[in-house]
């Protein structure tokens, strides 16, 4: 088995025996990048893979675990997911005008302003309007320094990024405390008893997380990931927003696969009381807010600990949940450009992108593995379980990986979307996605509902 999928598995607390039962075909020519992306993309599927085929085997009445095989080609597919999707031939453009690399006077920064509220923060602190064009943005911003842009535009509550070199991350506070953090980390939290639901579907076709119920309350991309493969895997997955907060339909017509998606303030009483009726009877919660933002609900580890023994929590953060940066918010670019895997991709004249937002995507799958991980240890022996994961721990995995192995079983087919890309009717038109990469024998194929539109659905668990 490769180092990284070995590295994985290990993180995840579980048995190593069990990666005898993952294989891998080949696609030559899937995410080519200078670092091992395409290793590192396989290995966090190969893990989610059999952490679900695991559960599969363990609810369905513990006889083996399935076996893994991972197409290297529906990796590479998934991983650009948001590339693909089309409703009636319309594509999601997922970046804005003002989401790109800028120069400065010393270099270069990277900004995020693709939603409404983190534009207006950006031109605010340039002293430009918020409909400002791009040519007045790159003027402002050739007069300053990188970081103090950076600082500027955090202190106004927005996210940029001054673009660092992988030596110059390691020397920040930040960039120590990462290399020193696990990969992701998984442990019980408190006792409880037995599984909760105590009855799934498991193994012989059966869905390993049959009767689980997910609240989901992230947002892009990597949090949504995570809970779109547990939507998969058979869980009934409600996605909560905020009704002042915008969301791009496009966006859920990628990542809401397998979903349903409400709203609810949870400044007004009516709807703080309704969500709290789901945290009741949620098995598992999944955050991806900025670290701090969502604690006065009593969404801590914790406080849902205390609130519903047996519980999952997930959370997901940009750059860890400590340090200086420990409440920023942050983006899988910022990250690309803050971590130095910007410059590596780049060339002399500008930085330059992973072929993927592969941060944000391979910490989605470590995630949901992480829950399945949880969902598996609590049916054996019950508790309360806790998993976090962060996209600067998964870009320092990256930086830090051994070159890329070759697949043990060689050859391959040359790398092409196409065959791993699905088309279904929805209500509202012909939608085109990437299918799941995460699958094991006997596993679903399939989403078994499309995305609807984003906030529509009512705040209610289905059964």
């Amino acid at each position: 088995m490769d180092t990284a999928t070995t590295e994985a598995w290990a993180a995840l607390g579980a048995d190593a025996e069990l990666l005898e039962r993952v294989s891998c075909a080949p696609a030559p020519g899937a995410l080519p990048a200078r670092l091992p992306v395409m290793a590192q993309a396989r290995a966090t599927v190969a893990v989610c893979s059999l952490a679900a085929a695991e559960l599969a085997a363990v609810r369905g009445g513990g006889g083996p675990v399935p076996s893994v095989r991972v197409d290297d080609g529906a990796v590479a597919t998934a991983f650009r997911s948001e590339r693909f999707v089309r409703l009636d031939g319309w594509a999601w453009d997922g970046f804005a005008s003002l989401s790109r690399f800028w120069r400065t006077a010393d270099g270069w920064v990277r900004t995020h302003a693709n939603y409404p509220h983190h534009r207006e923060r950006l031109t605010s602190v340039l002293g430009l309007p918020a409909d400002a064009d791009p040519e007045a943005v790159a003027g402002a911003l050739a007069e300053r320094r990188a970081v103090e842009v950076e600082a500027a535009v955090y202190g106004a509550g927005g996210p940029a990024v001054a673009v660092r070199d992988a030596g110059a991350w390691a020397a920040e506070e930040q960039g120590a405390l990462v290399a020193r953090a696990p990969l992701l980390t998984l442990g019980r939290l408190g006792d409880a008893p037995g599984p909760v639901p105590p009855t799934a579907g498991g193994g012989g076709g059966g869905l390993p997380c049959a009767g689980v119920r997910v609240l989901d309350l992230t947002r892009v991309l990597a949090g949504p990931i995570a809970t779109r493969t547990l939507a998969l895997l058979g869980a009934d997955v409600l996605r909560v927003d905020a009704p002042q907060l915008p969301e791009s339909q496009g966006a859920h017509h990628d990542t809401g696969l397998g979903k349903r998606s409400a709203l609810l303030d949870l400044g007004a009483a009516a709807d703080r009381r309704t969500f709290d009726e789901l945290v009741a009877r949620a098995d598992v919660v999944v955050t991806g807010y900025r670290p701090g933002a969502l604690d006065r609900f009593g969404l801590t580890p914790e406080a849902l600990a205390a609130r519903r023994p047996g519980l999952v929590v997930a959370r997901l953060s940009a750059w860890g949940r400590y340090g200086p940066w420990g409440a920023r918010r942050g983006f899988d670019s910022l990250v690309q450009a803050a971590t130095g895997i910007a410059l590596l991709e780049g060339s002399p004249d500008a930085p330059g992108a992973l072929p993927a937002q592969a941060l944000d995507h391979g910490t989605g799958y470590l995630l949901a593995a992480a829950v399945l991980r949880a969902l598996t240890e609590r049916h054996r022996g019950g508790g309360t379980w806790h998993a976090e994961a962060a996209l600067a721990q998964t870009a320092h995995w990256l930086l830090h990986a051994p070159d890329a192995e070759p697949s043990p079983e060689g050859g391959g087919v040359p790398y092409t979307p196409e065959p791993y890309l699905r088309e279904r009717d929805t209500p509202l038109g012909r939608l085109r996605h990437a299918g799941s990469p995460v699958t094991y024998e006997g596993g679903p194929t399939d989403w078994a509902r499309p995305p609807g539109r984003w906030g529509a659905d009512a705040p209610r668990w289905l059964s």
